[in-house]
């Protein structure tokens, strides 16, 4: 686990409002939690979970703060977010800020056996590269269809990856209880895990937990936002 102790201290206060209004405070049916969610639950109403949002305020302010470090260290951070509700937003808002993403299907892999991955991207950067260029040209139109094909495939899992040299020096995963997969390879090659965890997953596994609603659009795009912004103003302060 990562020391959190004594991060200096960038974040803004979280006007509790706000989180409200983004849909934050909603967990899952209480009949579907994970016990060990207990501490970030408020109450129970309707059959359904509601999170302490002083908390998960706390919890944003830290992960804030945490990412600022991570930029301001030049160390990379990718978010990995490939449910339908925030797939989309992933690649939007990651792009925008120039942070990598991995939004369709994390291939299994990427952290426990990075030389393979980074093999692979270089292999589609060339390609991507030789078919711009007119490099294949003398290649059959089969052979350059099936270059093609390679490509977009390889783009799909790795598109939103494909500037990175090294393997991640943290995580930002959005669902860990979904994204498994994931989790368990941050935990054996040790890379620090920050995520949006709702009241059915276990948080035991990740170093940064931030309790809030992880299904609803505009709770995603707040927590996710806020956590880059973090990140982006820690790049701007090396």
């Amino acid at each position: 686990m990562v020391d959190l102790s004594n991060l200096p201290q960038h974040a803004p206060e979280y006007d509790l409002e706000k989180l409200l209004e983004a849909g934050c405070h909603f967990g899952h049916q209480s009949r579907r939690w994970h016990p060990k969610m207990k501490p970030w639950i408020y109450m129970e109403k309707d059959g359904v979970h509601i999170f302490d949002l002083a908390k998960t305020a706390s919890q944003l302010q830290l992960a804030y703060n945490y990412a600022f470090a991570l930029g301001k260290q030049g160390k990379t951070l990718v978010v990995v977010g490939t449910k339908r509700q925030a797939k989309d937003l992933v690649k939007e808002i990651c792009e925008k800020m120039d942070v990598g993403f991995i939004y369709s299907r994390w291939l299994g892999g990427l952290l426990t056996n990075w030389d393979q991955v980074k093999r692979s991207l270089k292999r589609m950067l060339d390609v991507e590269e030789g078919l711009k260029t007119g490099k294949f040209s003398g290649y059959t139109k089969y052979e350059r269809t099936m270059m093609e094909k390679e490509v977009n495939r390889l783009e799909r899992f790795f598109g939103g990856i494909k500037k990175l040299k090294v393997a991640p020096d943290a995580l930002f995963i959005i669902d860990p209880g979904r994204e498994k997969v994931v989790v368990k390879e941050a935990t054996i090659t040790g890379v620090p895990v920050i995520a949006l965890i709702d009241t059915n997953t276990d948080p035991t596994p990740i170093d940064l937990p931030i309790p809030a609603n992880d299904d609803a659009f505009k709770s995603i795009e707040l927590i996710l936002t806020e956590v880059l912004n973090g990140y982006e103003q820690g790049r701007k302060a090396k």
